[in-house]
């Protein structure tokens, strides 16, 4: 491998993933956001993944060295390889002559800083170096010319000692650093969108990153980035097969049951039995040996588990076998990334067939990371081709509000999304409320046009016949007319 196109690893797993494998070695990347959004940890996560045979170097102008310390072993960052060079200059100190620059001649009596810099780098050889912060140097030049020069200077003689090289930047908008923008390698901004953290590479000298903003969190262990899901994946092989219910009147109405690597949305008012018909096939597949997770962003893994016994689904049984994940989704818990995440990780190392999305509203407002130009909907369409794609069969449960009236499919708009569209709906017939299921749509394949009456018993999930002489169930007001069978 070529110099030019060997890699070197931030420390940070998803900021790698973005960035396509790490920064390219000898670059110089300035990492630049407001105070409090991890800058410094950045920095320490970068130079702890220092190679055994490799030595990092901070270049301190900011915070004491002990605090930088504390903060490195706070994290699990320290490293017996991590070099500290505490500066803190003077205008005097650093620009007593303005004609000097970082690699002057060693004869020459330079700037106090000027020499330390070179002395420690000359010393330690480091493969790594964190200016922290590099926007310091702006306060010790006379004018903009001599601040761009000497970091051009640093920059090269840096890169001439073989270093790879991380920046701070304290960027705000009294003051710009779109002079350093315009002199490194890559710029990795760090932002604070509401209750978010984000993280975006709008510049890379060599492949293109994945695009962002993408989402990170600071935690006790250091920093974790979630990359934005990518549904431009490459598609996979996959045979064309279908997903049963295991219920055969259901499977009937879907003539076969669902076709792998679809979308299909559950959808109907509270009560109607949305999730306990998608858990049907979770619990299906599963059976049949195929991996499935539920990501439940409306109700409590124990209430889920709970309701499946009651209903004889055994999903309980099939966790303990290792088929089926319920990953439980609080309200403000994770990001929209985090759970993207999430779902990647089950399918691309964990051979997840199957996932059940379970509360589209729950999605929308549980999960932080949305905004006016990425909302919940946007996610949804990522998710749904990146899995269909996949080869994945997807689920998503959506509830409509009304009970009665106007017959709606989802309350968002989000219908286009779907594959297949199964609707599950009450019927008031000779003084009791029943329930009837039918299919709207399946775009790959034909499907049964009558609606069937269906039960959620101690014994499971029943369906019956074909309901005939039905009417008005697009008006919200479903009825036998005097000619029908009600079955």
């Amino acid at each position: 491998m070529s110099v030019e196109s060997a890699r070197e690893p931030t420390g940070i797993d998803g900021l790698d993933a973005v960035l396509g494998g790490g920064l390219l070695t000898g670059q110089n990347a300035l990492v630049r956001g407001p105070p409090g959004v991890g800058k410094t940890v950045f920095g320490l996560h970068f130079l702890a993944a220092c190679g055994d045979d490799e030595t990092s170097l901070y270049i301190n102008l900011g915070e004491p060295t002990s605090y930088v310390e504390r903060t490195a072993e706070q994290f699990g960052l320290d490293s017996p390889s991590l070099r500290f060079l505490e500066l803190a200059p003077t205008a005097e100190a650093f620009a007593a002559d303005e004609t000097y620059s970082v690699f002057a001649a060693a004869e020459v009596d330079g700037p106090s800083l000027v020499s330390e810099i070179r002395d420690a780098v000359d010393e330690h050889e480091p493969d790594r170096v964190v200016i922290d912060p590099i926007t310091e140097f702006r306060y010790l030049t006379t004018d903009e010319r001599q601040f761009r020069s000497q970091i051009l200077g640093l920059l090269d003689f840096l890169r001439d000692a073989g270093a790879t090289v991380l920046m701070a930047s304290q960027s705000a908008p009294d003051e710009p650093d779109t002079d350093l923008r315009f002199m490194t390698d890559v710029i990795i901004d760090l932002d604070r969108r509401r209750d978010t953290l984000t993280v975006d590479v709008p510049k890379f000298r060599g492949p293109s990153p994945t695009r962002g903003p993408h989402t990170y969190e600071i935690t006790a262990a250091g920093v974790d980035v979630w990359p934005r899901l990518r549904p431009d994946v490459p598609e996979s092989d996959f045979p064309d097969e279908r997903v049963s219910s295991g219920v055969p009147e259901l499977d009937k109405l879907l003539c076969g049951g669902l076709e792998r690597g679809t979308v299909t949305f559950f959808s109907g008012p509270t009560g109607a039995g949305k999730t306990t018909t998608s858990m049907q096939f979770v619990k299906e597949a599963a059976g049949r040996g195929t991996r499935a997770v539920i990501f439940s962003f409306e109700e409590s893994e124990r209430t889920m588990l709970r309701r499946s016994k009651a209903l004889n689904i055994g999903l309980g049984e099939m966790i303990d076998r290792g088929n089926v994940e319920i990953i439980e989704v609080r309200p403000g818990e994770y990001t929209a990334d985090q759970v993207t995440s999430m779902l990647r990780t089950a399918v691309e190392e964990e051979d997840t067939g199957v996932v059940l999305l379970d509360g589209f509203q729950g999605f929308q407002q549980n999960l932080r990371g949305f905004d006016d130009h990425r909302g919940p909907v946007d996610y949804l369409v990522s998710i749904g081709r990146y899995l269909r794609e996949r080869g994945v069969t997807t689920l998503v449960t959506n509830e409509v509000h009304d009970i009665t009236g106007e017959f709606r499919v989802t309350e968002e708009s989000t219908s286009n999304l779907a594959d297949n569209i199964v609707f599950l709906r009450y019927l008031e017939y000779g003084g009791s409320m029943n329930k009837v299921v039918g299919v709207l749509k399946m775009r790959t394949s034909d499907f049964e046009d009558t609606l069937r009456r269906i039960e959620f018993t101690e014994y499971g999930v029943t369906v019956g016949e074909p309901l005939t002489g039905l009417t008005g169930i697009l008006t919200g007001t479903p009825r036998f007319d005097d000619r029908g069978d009600s079955n």
